[in-house]
């Protein structure tokens, strides 16, 4: 069964072989970011359900229930805001 990706309330069809940046820009829904790797932070937001992988362990820090969609993939069906 695919996984689904919500952002702030709207449903998107998720690719699990993606990063989640990249299943954003697939729908092109627009996105901050700057190094795709983990490094800086910018693509950061909240992780309201779900739960992901990091391809790259993040360099930047995180709060509690935050995560860089650069370097994340899904593990389950995802819910986010930004």
């Amino acid at each position: 069964m695919p996984h689904t990706l919500t952002v702030d309330g709207k449903k998107y069809p998720l690719n699990s072989q993606q990063t989640l940046l990249e299943n954003l820009e697939s729908q092109a829904i627009k996105a901050e970011f700057h190094c795709r790797d983990g490094h800086c932070g910018a693509c950061r937001c909240t992780l309201v359900s779900g739960q992901v992988n990091y391809i790259t362990y993040p360099m930047a820090y995180l709060r509690e229930n935050e995560i860089l969609l650069c370097c994340s993939q899904s593990k389950s069906d995802i819910s986010i805001t930004r």
